[in-house]
């Protein structure tokens, strides 16, 4: 299997886990909305029991999730093995990146069980405002509308997440090789494309240190590793 294949593979694998958790998200607040502040309070308590129950079942996609990332990865590095030496090769080979594995399903799980709860607080917000927009004259059906979009909104979040935690993952066991062979940084390739941000264009072709990650758009990170980016680390192989 290619590489491009593998990512294409647990991105789908991925957003399909996560579209599951959506779709409780939206059969709980579906269940139990009826417009009053008691099946608020009920469905965010419903919410967090969700998220708790569900942690067994998040440790084991993310542990999938990072699984097939590090096979991507290291399929990527055996693939241009044959551009670096032997001693080079040798310690690629037999670098460790159990530390960056577990922060990744760490991490991961802490995003799976977070669509639930991100929900909760966006239907407790609603509802303030609701509550205030109705003490003003306003109506409280806009309101209820947003509600009812909870499973839509947890949905989107799912897709952004599978789509950024790809290319973070990968950036980060990619961190982790390139160190372990004395690799002071890499040069920032984009997906060279018209939905090419500008100021993730603007990085096309330029050094950055593993030490100093660039911060685009108020937001700081290598390569891959920022939100809906897919842009790639072209590693700085060191001469040995």
């Amino acid at each position: 299997m290619t590489t491009k294949s593998l990512s294409k593979q647990a991105e789908i694998q991925y957003r399909t886990s996560l579209r599951k958790i959506a779709q409780a998200v939206g059969d709980i607040v579906s269940g139990g909305y009826d417009g009053s502040n008691d099946s608020v309070t009920e469905i965010m308590d419903a919410l967090d029991a969700y998220s708790q129950k569900i942690e067994g079942w998040a440790g084991r996609v993310a542990t999938r999730f990072a699984d097939t990332i590090a096979r991507q990865n290291e399929h990527e590095w055996k693939q241009n093995s044959q551009h670096i030496s032997a001693e080079l090769r040798h310690i690629i080979q037999n670098t460790s990146t159990g530390q960056v594995m577990q922060s990744i399903v760490a991490e991961q799980i802490k995003y799976i069980k977070s669509l639930p709860l991100e929900a909760a607080d966006r239907i407790y917000d609603i509802q303030n405002r609701a509550i205030e927009a109705v003490s003003a004259g306003g109506r409280a059906a806009p309101f209820a509308k947003e509600i009812a979009a909870s499973g839509d909104v947890a949905a989107s979040r799912a897709r952004l997440i599978a789509r950024t935690e790809i290319g973070r993952a990968t950036t980060a066991l990619t961190q982790a090789r390139a160190l372990a062979i004395g690799s002071d940084g890499y040069i920032w390739r984009t997906a060279d494309d018209g939905d090419v941000r500008h100021s993730h264009e603007e990085m096309e072709g330029k050094f950055v240190a593993w030490t100093n990650p660039p911060t685009l758009d108020g937001l700081t990170g290598h390569a891959g590793a920022l939100p809906n980016c897919r842009c790639w680390c072209e590693v700085v192989i060191p001469d040995k």
